[in-house]
């Protein structure tokens, strides 16, 4: 094939040195897209299908977080450039969940937060994952444990459990999402929360749990206590165990 015109070779000569020059902040999103399809798809100019997948995905978070099927369902995707946007989504990740690893996760509270939000909250489905911990409350694994439809999950208590003493767990913290728009815990939500709260106390496994369905201002946790609804309810969250895991809860 031939190469792309003189007008957009230059234009993405352009792109390039702003990127270099200038760091992310120097382009626009659509830029940042087009540069980044550029590299998969080098024979076309890629501005309008940047153009689309935001419009599409809603933005550029939603644009990096839907999976690939979806990508290639949009016109002018192929199995190249979906990688090239689920590789940046990768790394994005990576790079937020380091210092995670790396520090006790309530010495680094914040950095597990914008880990967690970045990696669930624009999933379309509901998805429950489980972050185990050990005696010093460093992340040991993080495992997604079911997805479901956009408002249901199936979490089995017994799988829970035999993961945390297979891995010999001090902690877990369950996670899940909520893709309908609703952060109120359901009543499901309390059930299953308290069972696996229950299941782990008997064998010495403190349990909280966080909710990841809207932004909404952390509040403290008081050990050894329930913690209501972020929503403003009364209804109980989750039942945290162990004045070592107290902390705000997002």
């Amino acid at each position: 094939m031939a190469a792309p015109p003189s007008d957009t070779a230059g234009h993405r000569d352009r792109l390039r040195q702003r990127l270099l020059a200038g760091g992310g902040e120097a382009l626009l999103d659509h830029e940042l897209i087009e540069y980044l399809l550029t590299l998969a798809i080098p024979r076309i100019d890629t501005k309008p299908l940047a153009k689309a997948l935001l419009r599409e995905f809603g933005g550029i978070a939603g644009l990096l977080t839907a999976d690939a099927e979806a990508l290639t369902r949009v016109s002018g995707m192929g199995e190249r450039s979906a990688a090239a946007i689920k590789i940046v989504q990768a790394a994005a990740l990576r790079l937020l969940q380091a210092p995670v690893a790396d520090r006790p996760v309530l010495a680094n509270w914040q950095a597990l937060m914008d880990y967690l939000r970045a990696d669930m909250v624009h999933h379309a489905i509901e998805r429950f994952r489980v972050l185990h911990l050990n005696t010093r409350n460093m992340l040991i694994r993080d495992e997604v444990m079911s997805e479901g439809s956009i408002d249901q999950t199936a979490v089995h208590v017994r799988e829970v459990i035999r993961r945390a003493i297979d891995l010999g767990s001090a902690a877990i913290i369950l996670v899940h999402n909520h893709p309908s728009g609703d952060p109120s815990p359901s009543r499901a939500d309390i059930e299953i929360t308290r069972a696996i709260a229950e299941a782990g106390k008997r064998l010495g496994i403190a349990v909280r749990s966080l909710d990841h369905g809207a932004e909404r201002p952390c509040q403290p946790a008081r050990p050894g206590t329930d913690l209501a609804s972020l929503s403003g309810g009364d209804v109980p969250l989750a039942a945290v165990r162990g004045a070592d895991l107290a902390g705000p809860l997002c």
